[in-house]
């Protein structure tokens, strides 16, 4: 059997992989330390399942419009408003099956073949294939621990040519953390418009941000740039519902009724009692959103204490999201080698940077318990000791 050119581009999961393999060992009985999964380990807020299974009771169960529910897209919009300053209504807003569905939908209906998508590393692993799948061209822009992680503007013009579409842009980011600022974000909307391009701003991260640091989304800073602006977001972070699939498209009204009409012909619409917990979310009091920054703000604290006692690593304190990005360098292995050697030796489960970008590198995930993060810190310092 022949299949499609485009699946020989696209590499596997490599987050997914070593998540499945970390549960397949715990299910043998072994005792497994996880940092693998960006996933928080919080139940779903009880008055966003209690919207859900009365939404069940009312029989909200058939299809529903391809774009989404209009009480959500609504709602979505009204939140985008008032807190990020954006001027959407229901019609600019598209809800898709979780965060990531949004961005596949976003690449589809934007790119042509030998597009160019600037996307800096280190990067959220799935732009780069799904940019590929849409037949584009990722260009991969590399940024280190010198510049926080973060594009420049500098970098960002010297990337740009005649084929570039699109800038992906991750604030709070996956994997290091880093959020941009203010000034940072209206440096680099600056070269956005001067040269006719295209953003995208992911910011499922954005409720889970750290020491009063403000979250600023880059389409809030003027009509130029918000014009060039989408948005892609979701619930899964902020309000621990990565199971339900409930993520959004925000952006000019043509792109989302393309993007609308892709979904039509894909999936359909999101599940629609899944929907109606959606409301609630954004609806209902925020008091699980800050009990569980509350949370992951001490494990933070915790995981970095812990890190620092460790020689041979290094890692910068993550401004927002839920990971540390660490660089292991001197320890002597690609990430790869490290990751499998440490769940196996040690069974703590650590995600390789090589697939976000950056080799020298692995990605621990603290949305878990500190009983977790305390053993699984002790082993990784074992492991890294007998190393060095």
């Amino acid at each position: 059997m022949e299949l499609a050119h485009r699946t020989r581009e696209v590499k596997p999961s490599v987050t997914l992989a070593i998540s499945a393999q970390a549960k397949a060992m715990q299910a043998s009985g072994i005792d497994v330390c996880s940092f693998s999964a960006g996933e928080p380990d919080f139940d779903t807020p009880e008055h966003i399942k209690a919207a859900a299974a009365a939404a069940l009771a009312m029989g909200k169960t058939k299809y529903g419009a391809a774009a989404g529910e209009l009480p959500l897209r609504e709602a979505i919009a009204q939140q985008m408003r008032q807190e990020e300053q954006l001027d959407y209504q229901a019609a600019n807003i598209l809800v898709t099956n979780g965060g990531k569905h949004s961005l596949f939908n976003l690449m589809m209906v934007l790119l042509n073949p030998g597009d160019e998508v600037i996307i800096p590393a280190p990067f959220w692993l799935s732009y780069p294939e799904m940019v590929r799948l849409a037949d584009g061209t990722p260009v991969i822009v590399h940024t280190d621990a010198s510049t926080d992680y973060k594009i420049s503007p500098e970098l960002l013009a010297a990337s740009i040519t005649s084929k570039t579409k699109l800038l992906i842009l991750n604030s709070p980011s996956n994997p290091s953390g880093v959020v941009y600022t203010r000034a940072e974000l209206t440096a680099l909307a600056a070269v956005i418009v001067k040269h006719d391009i295209l953003v995208v701003s992911d910011e499922i991260y954005a409720k889970i941000i750290y020491d009063g640091i403000e979250h600023v989304s880059i389409g809030s800073l003027g009509q130029e740039i918000f014009d060039r602006t989408i948005i892609s977001s979701g619930f899964a972070k902020a309000y621990s519902m990565t199971g339900w699939r409930v993520g959004y498209l925000a952006g000019p009204a043509e792109l989302i009724r393309a993007a609308s009409m892709v979904q039509g012909h894909s999936t359909s619409n999101v599940c629609t009692f899944a929907q109606y917990g959606a409301i609630a979310a954004l609806a209902g009091s925020q008091d699980c959103v800050a009990d569980m920054l509350q949370a992951f703000s001490r494990r933070r604290e915790v995981i970095l204490q812990m890190l620092k006692a460790i020689p041979g690593l290094d890692c910068a304190k993550p401004d927002g999201a839920f990971y540390l990005f660490v660089n292991i360098s001197r320890s002597g292995l690609g990430s790869l080698e490290f990751c499998q050697r440490l769940l196996e030796s040690q069974q703590v489960a650590a995600i390789p940077g090589l697939p976000f970008g950056a080799d020298d590198h692995i990605r621990l995930s603290y949305a878990t318990d500190l009983e977790t993060i305390e053993k699984g810190m002790e082993r990784i310092g074992k492991f890294v000791h007998e190393l060095i």
